[in-house]
């Protein structure tokens, strides 16, 4: 009996159903997308980047929610990819610059279609009536989200001392 109430319990967690439903959007995503070979995060840089062209990579940590160091990567392997230029800023020669190339724009273009499909499948399961609540309530939770982030202090950049004698 004690499995009967566990799965009743997981049925009315909250996080526990947000992270189906995550599970369930990127099953939808991979679907409607997986043949360009773009993952879900890559594809969010990607639509970030070319909406903010030229932003640095702090600034599309904020945007997509995407850690730094995972941001780092995604960029690192999008670059490999011929899909994004990473330049110095001419402001701060310590902060990246990203844009997309002309062959990342293509990339982007195929992908979105898919990623559009997925949003109407998304909001098809719901009557017509929840569609706009439910939206109205996630953008909550990202802006909560939000509040915590902005909350963090920032990394101090860590000073590179010149050697004595050198």
């Amino acid at each position: 009996m004690s499995g009967n109430r566990d799965v009743k319990q997981l049925s009315r967690s909250l996080s526990h159903l947000l992270k189906r439903a995550v599970q369930y959007s990127i099953h939808l995503y991979m679907s409607e997308t997986g043949k360009t070979g773009l993952t879900h995060r890559q594809f969010t840089v990607l639509l970030a980047a070319d909406a903010h062209e030229g932003r640095s990579q702090t600034e599309l940590v904020k945007m997509t929610g995407i850690d730094r160091s995972t941001l780092a990567d995604l960029v690192a392997r999008l670059m490999a990819q011929g899909y994004v230029q990473r330049r110095r800023t001419k402001d701060d020669a310590r902060t990246n610059a990203i844009r997309l190339t002309p062959i990342g724009k293509k990339m982007l273009k195929q992908a979105q279609s898919g990623a559009e499909e997925v949003d109407r499948q998304l909001l098809a399961t719901l009557p017509n009536s929840d569609r706009k609540t439910l939206l109205e309530c996630l953008t909550g939770l990202a802006a909560e989200m939000d509040k915590v982030e902005d909350k963090e202090p920032e990394k101090p950049v860590r000073k590179v001392r010149p050697r004595k004698g050198r």
